[in-house]
């Protein structure tokens, strides 16, 4: 099983937001995507996962394009994919039913398992994404797409992310993290370089022309 990248790139607006870029993956392994705010790696995760559309270039895996490999792929977002109505353990229940897998180990991962009568909608902000990439653990994908999954976690709940991740890479899974922070696994890096846009032609008129020499 092979994650392949190549020569990928995305607009928005009609620019083109980062040179080109690619990489590939084995299983085990994992994908740092860094670059400056707007570099679009926001953006590349969506594409990726086949909810947004990639301007150039191919994704694959194992020769097929990633967004058509049915229940391969899982996303974790800015948002966190909750619904406020279900309490937490609705939540991760419907996932769970969804992969046919277990959820109680899911609500233990993140320190759930006390809010699991608690309605999504009464959750802080740290909760909802405990509670939000939870979901990755039901999911039964192989490749994870994760954007900025630290934010709003404490540094108990950032190195409990990190076991997951671990865990996951060490059954075979791969995974490609959107951070501009450390992340406690080991991974290689992608840097999105923004593109540089075209500088504008000059003037047709000449004698505007002259004026600008």
């Amino acid at each position: 099983m092979t994650l392949v990248g190549t020569d990928l790139e995305c607009m928005r607006g009609g620019q083109r937001l980062f040179a080109p870029v690619g990489f590939r993956l084995a299983p085990g392994q994992a994908l740092l995507l860094k670059g400056p705010n707007g570099a679009g790696k926001t953006t590349l995760l969506r594409a990726l996962a086949g909810l947004g559309r990639l301007e150039a270039g191919t994704a694959t895996l194992d020769g097929v394009p990633l967004a058509q490999a049915d229940g391969a792929v899982a996303l974790s977002g800015h948002l966190d994919a909750v619904k406020h109505a279900l309490t937490v353990a609705e939540n991760i229940g419907f996932w769970a039913a969804l992969a046919g897998a277990d959820p109680g180990p899911a609500l233990g991962r993140f320190g759930l398992t006390g809010l699991a009568a608690r309605p999504a909608g009464r959750l802080s902000a740290g909760q909802k994404r405990r509670l939000g990439l939870a979901r990755l653990a039901v999911s039964g994908a192989r490749v994870w797409l994760m954007d900025e999954p630290t934010v709003s976690l404490d540094a108990e709940n950032t190195a409990a992310l990190g076991a997951m991740i671990a865990e996951h890479l060490g059954q075979g899974g791969m995974a490609i993290i959107a951070t501009h922070l450390p992340m406690p696994i080991e991974a290689s890096e992608l840097v999105l370089t923004p593109a540089v846009q075209a500088p504008e032609a000059a003037p047709d008129d000449p004698f505007l022309a002259g004026d600008m020499a």
